[in-house]
């Protein structure tokens, strides 16, 4: 008797403390803190949507994106017109520049992809006989606080007879958008013009049709320099340096997390990489630890 009333009086306990945790997770009060005015209240949602440091929600940049990629499903087989490679009978493609305006500026950059193309035997004089266009609008550095940054390309383009909505039109891009968002923004609708750009989203390459092009800076050369370290197809090649960077370790904004956690790889022998924190005209008031040390460094 005296074992069963003690078995029943711990299942009593048991259910009383398996209530307790129930309702204690189920119902959790906020206890009534007496230094309440001191806590950080909650964040609103558009607080929440917001980055630090940015001007722009990713709501807002999702619609940014979307207006500048309204042809976003663009194929070759629905954005390019395949008989311009048939004109005339003849089979191939020829492309074709725009020639430039009087005043306009053409970085040395820009100017090295079009004598390469110019100078290739792909290249017509003859805009009936081309299946490909190339702007002769320098379309490389589309950042609005830019020297190289060309205004009204929207207005120019639409001018052009053959522009047709961008179709069968080659756009070559380095630099988009303005610090510290960089969007991909161009500042023009490129309509179904195929994109060759450096940094491209890749929640926006179009693939097939889009072409993935490396950053490259305008002291690099237009045709072959001097030999580099791969004497033989071996594995590991023979070379002095595996990887080289050197540029700008943005301090916010988009890029700044990659910059910034790739920063131990360098060692100074075969992996190199060499950044400055002078970016921007308020560069200082974001400072870090690193600062000093690589920007000695970078000098």
């Amino acid at each position: 008797m005296q074992a069963r009333k003690k078995y029943v009086l711990l299942g009593l306990c048991a259910c009383c403390w398996l209530l307790l945790f129930y309702w204690g997770e189920v119902v959790r009060f906020w206890p009534n803190w007496t230094d309440r005015a001191f806590l950080p209240r909650y964040a609103h949602l558009e607080e929440l949507q917001t980055d630090p440091g940015t001007a722009e929600s990713p709501r807002q940049r999702r619609q940014a994106w979307s207006a500048i990629y309204k042809d976003s499903r663009c194929r070759m087989e629905t954005c390019f017109d395949f008989s311009r490679c048939r004109r005339r009978g003849r089979e191939g493609f020829r492309v074709y520049i725009y020639p430039s305006e009087k005043n306009d500026h053409v970085s040395e950059s820009y100017r090295k992809i079009l004598t390469s193309i110019a100078e290739s035997r792909y290249y017509t004089t003859d805009p009936r006989e081309a299946c490909l266009f190339v702007l002769g609008i320098d379309t490389l550095d589309r950042d609005q606080l830019s020297g190289q940054f060309v205004q009204n390309v929207d207005d120019r383009i639409r001018g052009y007879p053959l522009w047709n909505d961008g179709r069968n039109h080659l756009i070559f891009n380095l630099y988009s958008g303005t610090w510290p968002n960089y969007t991909e923004d161009l500042g023009f609708n490129i309509g179904q013009a195929m994109l060759a750009k450096a940094s491209l989203n890749t929640e926006h390459f179009r693939p097939g049709f889009d072409i993935s092009i490396p950053l490259f800076s305008k002291d690099h050369p237009q045709k072959g320099g001097e030999r580099g370290w791969l004497v033989r197809n071996t594995v590991p090649p023979r070379r002095k340096y595996l990887l080289m960077f050197k540029g700008k370790r943005y301090l916010t904004g988009i890029g700044s997390d990659t910059r910034n956690a790739l920063h131990h790889i360098h060692n100074g022998k075969d992996i190199v990489s060499l950044t400055t924190c002078k970016h921007g005209k308020d560069w200082e008031k974001h400072k870090d630890a690193r600062c000093d040390h690589d920007n000695l460094e970078y000098e």
